[in-house]
C-alpha cells in the first residue's frame, strides 16, 4: 500500500509539513466524523487568533497523543510510564525548527529544562505535527518566568456532580471577582470542568497567586456549600473542587482553544459570562464547531487590555491565616513546604506521629 504523501498546512508566513496527513486522530462518533491529523494541523492554523492570545510568549508543555486517541488509552503519569500512548513534553523536541523559539524555566526542583516558547502560529501548527493535541503554557511570560501575570480558578466537578454544577459554581465566583474589583474570563475546560483567567500583574511570585486562590476557593465556599478546597478526594463529596495547586510553578491547565484526548475533539473554549450559563453540553464545541466562532471574534479579545491586582485576594489570606485557616497541601511531588499540613489521607493519620508543623515525628 502506497504510502499517502505529507501535506503542507498555512501557518501564518510559512508553510508546516504534515507527514502521514490521513492518520486518524479521533475516531467517529455519533455526532462528530472522524479527524485526521491534517484536520489537527488545520484546526490549529485557523484558531490563530485565540490560541496565540493564550500562547504567544510562554512557556508551553506540549501533551502528545502520537498514534490518536482510543478508548482505553492512557495519558503518562511519570517518567517511568512507558506503556501510556499519551505523554507530557517538556523540553524542546529534537528536529524543532529554527523559527522554534524557547525559555529557560525552573522546575520544583530547583533543575532546569528549554521549554517552547510560542511566538507565531507556525509553532503550534509544527506541534501537532509532532502528534501534540493540548497545549500546556505556564501563567508567565518568557521576560519574566518567575512572576505569574494570571490567576488561575479551576473548578472541578467531584463524582456526584455535573458540568451544569461547575457553571452555577462559575456564575457564583463571577459575582465574588466582581465584589472584589476583578475581571473573569470563562472558558470550558473540555471536559466536565470550566476554567476562569483573572490577568494580574506581574508581581507577586508563585506562592502568593497560589495563596490567593486559596483565599477565594474559601470565601466561596463559605458562600456556596456546593463548594470545597479539601485536598483529599476523600473530604470533598459531591462539590465543586476549587482546584488552588494548579497555581504553583510547573503546574499547568489546558489553554483556551486547545483540542482534548475525548471523543469528538472536544475543545476547551473560551466564553462570555452569559453563554457559559446557557451550556449544558460542553462537547457542542470541538475541532468542527470552534472555527466558526471564531471567526465571529475570540470572546476572550480584550483579556490583555487591563491587569489587576492580587492585593485584595492576599488581604483576603491574610485575614483567613489570622482567623486560623493557613496553608494547605502541596501536590505528592513538590518538596515539603513551610506550614503545610501532614501528607497523609486524614482517614490514615494518626494524630501524634505528627508535629504542629505537619512534619512526621522520628521513631512514629
Amino acid at each position: 500500500m502506497a504510502k499517502t504523501p505529507a501535506a503542507m498546512v498555512q501557518a501564518g508566513d510559512r508553510e508546516v509539513r504534515v507527514s502521514s496527513p490521513d492518520r486518524v486522530i479521533y475516531e467517529a462518533t455519533e455526532r462528530t466524523p472522524e479527524v485526521t491529523k491534517l484536520m489537527v494541523a488545520e484546526y490549529v492554523a485557523a484558531a490563530e487568533d485565540g490560541l496565540m492570545r493564550a500562547l504567544r510568549e510562554r512557556p508551553t508543555a506540549l501533551e502528545r497523543w502520537p498514534s490518536g486517541v482510543r478508548e482505553g488509552f492512557r495519558l503518562a503519569t511519570g517518567p517511568r510510564d512507558n506503556d501510556a500512548e499519551g505523554f507530557y513534553q517538556k523540553r524542546v523536541p529534537k528536529g524543532a525548527p529554527d523559527y522554534l523559539e524557547a525559555v529557560e524555566i525552573t522546575f520544583p526542583s530547583g533543575r532546569t529544562a528549554e521549554e517552547i516558547c510560542p511566538t507565531e502560529i507556525a509553532v503550534p501548527v509544527w506541534c501537532a505535527q509532532m502528534g501534540a493535541l493540548t497545549f500546556h503554557p505556564w501563567p508567565v511570560r518568557r521576560a519574566d518566568v518567575d512572576h505569574p501575570d494570571e490567576l488561575r480558578i479551576d473548578f472541578d466537578p467531584q463524582p456526584g456532580t455535573t458540568f451544569s454544577d461547575a457553571v452555577r459554581v462559575a456564575g457564583v465566583a463571577n459575582e465574588l471577582l466582581t465584589e472584589l474589583g476583578l475581571v473573569g474570563f470563562p472558558k470550558t475546560s473540555g471536559n466536565r470542568g470550566v476554567h476562569v483567567y483573572v490577568r494580574i500583574e506581574p508581581r507577586w511570585e508563585f506562592t502568593d497567586v497560589r495563596h490567593a486562590a486559596i483565599a477565594f476557593g474559601r470565601e466561596l465556599a463559605r458562600r456556596d456549600e456546593q463548594v470545597t478546597t479539601a485536598w483529599w478526594k476523600e473530604e470533598r463529596g459531591e462539590r465543586i473542587f476549587i482546584d488552588y495547586n494548579q497555581n504553583n510553578r510547573d503546574r499547568t491547565i489546558a489553554s483556551a482553544y486547545s483540542l482534548r484526548p475525548l471523543p469528538g475533539a472536544p475543545v476547551s473554549t473560551p466564553m462570555t459570562w452569559a453563554e457559559l450559563a446557557d451550556v449544558t453540553d460542553p462537547r457542542e464545541f470541538n475541532l468542527f464547531t470552534v472555527p466558526e466562532r471564531l471567526a465571529d471574534g475570540d470572546p476572550w479579545a480584550s483579556i490583555d487590555d487591563t491587569t489587576y491586582s492580587l492585593q485584595p485576594l492576599l488581604d483576603l489570606w491574610d485575614q483567613q491565616v489570622a482567623d486560623g485557616d493557613g496553608e494547605l497541601n502541596f501536590p505528592p511531588d513538590y518538596p515539603k513546604m513551610p506550614g503545610e499540613p501532614p501528607r497523609v489521607q486524614p482517614s490514615k493519620k494518626v494524630a501524634e506521629h505528627w508535629d504542629a508543623e505537619g512534619n512526621r515525628v522520628e521513631g512514629t
